[in-house]
């Protein structure tokens, strides 16, 4: 029970040196976006960068496709598909996604067979809704069946809101996403599938004798987008997931709530200027630093010293001061005995408003059983903390 009551005990660390007194601000002052719910981070390290109701559920619309292309990647990787399988065109898919549906479509003609990198292609630069349907009825054998699979893909990367009921995201109100959760998609995708981030980038794909340019707006601005996809829908308005890689920085970003595509273009367009230009890398911590000391139950020693397992970087502003703080959480008390890299614990570095970033810290030293006498008395002092 005690171990409940003091599941987590927080050790505080203040940053004073200069390098470790400035911070990204939730909503930095001087500058905003028109969009109702944005997320976006600096990839490498994971810091923070803005952040406004990133945790709020909005409809999914054409962004459920980021997560529909997760899971038709994770099905090559696993091989139970290749690029060159292929799956027919049903009546279903040809009528709610292709020609006749008058949505975003590779126009796939009824009863032909596409392969799967075709429509692979079909989704990635057309967003077509036609190709997202024949996929998921050719890997799972029917469209709900494999937006069933899609939320239990998402669940198992930890993205807890987000939930699918079909593979295109037309409106259907089961169908959800935040923005936080697209950007962790979106860094998975990248981080899991390298090798396919290429689709992205292609700027035209021909079907059935139609040829269409990519409908990613930002291809086109020279902004260092590498991927994904927008979206919209009546009652979430205009969104989009975007990553950039540029002037050595690699940016996700996810904004919803926008009131038209014209203003999608230009708040993306300003936000990235922004985060490229605003923001420098710093050192926190450098590797094998000690960050903090956990306390030991049981051990020959009190306590072992914590670092993170490389140096630990984030983005700051250049042009203000703020100042950081950090705090090692961890389960308490520690047990002797105590192995070095041990992960027993997180650092979280925030600002007044926001979690900027959490690294995973271990143990940088051994701990053996202590005598009986040290282990009574920590014993004694573990039941005066449960009496509390």
């Amino acid at each position: 029970m005690h171990r409940h009551l003091f599941a987590f005990l927080v050790a505080f660390l203040s940053l004073l040196t200069l390098a470790h007194a400035q911070s990204a601000s939730s909503q930095p002052a001087g500058f905003d976006v028109k969009a109702k719910q944005v997320y976006m981070i600096e990839a490498e390290t994971g810091t923070v960068l803005f952040a406004r109701a990133e945790d709020e559920v909005v409809p999914a619309a054409s962004l459920a496709k980021l997560m529909t292309v997760a899971t038709v990647f994770k099905a090559l990787k696993d091989g139970t598909i290749t690029l060159d399988t292929s799956y027919p065109v049903s009546e279903h898919a040809w009528r709610t996604g292709g020609a006749p549906s008058r949505t975003a479509t590779m126009f796939a003609a009824l009863k032909s067979s596409p392969r799967v990198e075709d429509l692979i292609r079909g989704v990635t630069v057309q967003y077509a809704n036609d190709a997202c349907i024949v996929l998921a009825e050719g890997i799972a054998g029917s469209e709900t069946a494999f937006a069933a699979r899609m939320t239990e893909e998402a669940r198992a990367l930890g993205l807890e809101k987000s939930t699918f009921v079909n593979a295109t995201g037309l409106p259907d109100p089961g169908n959800v996403v935040t923005m936080r959760e697209m950007v962790e998609l979106a860094r998975h995708v990248e981080t899991a599938y390298p090798d396919r981030m290429g689709y992205y980038l292609e700027p035209e794909f021909e079907w059935n004798r139609i040829r269409q340019r990519n409908r990613n707006p930002l291809l086109a601005l020279n902004l260092g987008v590498v991927g994904f996809v927008t979206g919209f829908s009546e009652e979430g308005g205009y969104s989009i997931v975007a990553a950039v890689e540029r002037d050595g920085k690699h940016l996700l970003l996810a904004m919803g709530g926008m009131e038209s595509d014209k203003v999608r273009i230009e708040e993306t367009r300003r936000i990235i200027e922004w985060a490229l230009s605003s923001f420098e890398r710093r050192t926190l911590f450098k590797e094998g630093e000690t960050i903090a000391d956990a306390s030991v139950y049981g051990g020959d020693a009190s306590r072992v010293p914590l670092v993170a397992g490389d140096k630990v970087d984030v983005f700051l502003p250049k042009d203000n001061a703020p100042r950081l703080t950090a705090r090692v959480v961890y389960i308490w008390p520690v047990r002797a005995p105590v192995k070095p890299d041990q992960t027993i614990g997180t650092l979280r570095i925030s600002n007044d408003k926001q979690v900027l970033r959490e690294v995973p810290v271990k143990t940088a030293g051994t701990v053996g059983v202590g005598t009986l006498r040290s282990r009574a008395l920590d014993a004694l002092i573990e039941l005066f903390f449960f009496w509390i």
